[in-house]
């Protein structure tokens, strides 16, 4: 990496201005859910189809933005600020359904949660909740009409589960989790450059204990049939 004087105000301004667009994407992802939480039944099933997928294009920005500045303070500076701290992760998951109430209640989605009631973890809850926001969020587009969100230890692991009961992932974006830790090309023809699956696996790989790191991976099946996300830490 470039760490000219010139590089690093250049990546400082790029910073920035991400910032910027991410506080008023935010803002416009809390007046949509304001009017959709207000929105009589008597509207229509069209317009709030339509107004749902406004808020749903509206957090992906957001997911994106936020992805991208996590990113740039993994390269940019010495090492990432971690902030590791006991967690609660039955509170958690009732933050990320919190969070994610009025998209999916706008698009009729039952959202279950499973957790070990007690069950205590260090991990960065801020980032561990962005990696699971952006999981939901992407499952709302392929589901049926059901999420599952599943917290729990499992050989020793931490291990969180979105599954939907959708259609399953396609084989070609089940390999690109198998190589997510890889430099991948950007996809234009299906407008993704994997940062998502590359944000939850930088994500994963910042949490490690006694020689451990954490791991994500895409899969098929699951209790609900459809794909999951599967992110383990240790």
């Amino acid at each position: 990496m470039d760490d000219t004087p010139h590089a690093h105000d250049l990546f400082v301004f790029l910073a920035s201005t991400a910032h910027d667009m991410k506080n008023s994407i935010s803002v416009m992802a809390g007046t949509l859910e304001g009017l959709l939480d207000g929105v009589p039944a008597a509207m229509g099933e069209q317009p709030m189809e339509q107004m749902a997928q406004m808020l749903y294009q509206t957090r992906r920005l957001n997911d994106n933005l936020m992805q991208l500045l996590a990113l740039y303070k993994d390269v940019g500076t010495p090492a990432y600020p971690l902030d590791i701290a006991l967690t609660d992760v039955a509170q958690l998951g009732q933050q990320v359904a919190a969070g994610n109430r009025v998209l999916l209640a706008a698009r009729a989605i039952a959202l279950d949660i499973a957790s070990t009631p007690g069950l205590c973890w260090h991990l960065d809850e801020d980032l561990v909740i962005g990696v699971v926001n952006h999981a939901i969020n992407n499952a709302t587009r392929y589901t049926h009409d059901r999420i599952r969100l599943s917290i729990d230890e499992h050989e020793g692991m931490l291990e969180i589960r979105v599954e939907d009961n959708g259609a399953g992932f396609p084989p070609a974006l089940l390999v690109a989790g198998a190589t997510a830790g890889r430099a991948r090309a950007v996809d234009f023809g299906a407008n993704s450059a994997g940062l998502g699956l590359y944000f939850a696996t930088e994500v994963a790989r910042m949490h490690t204990h006694r020689g451990l790191c954490g791991a994500v991976r895409l899969a098929n099946g699951g209790l609900l049939g459809g794909g999951c996300v599967v992110l383990r830490l240790p």
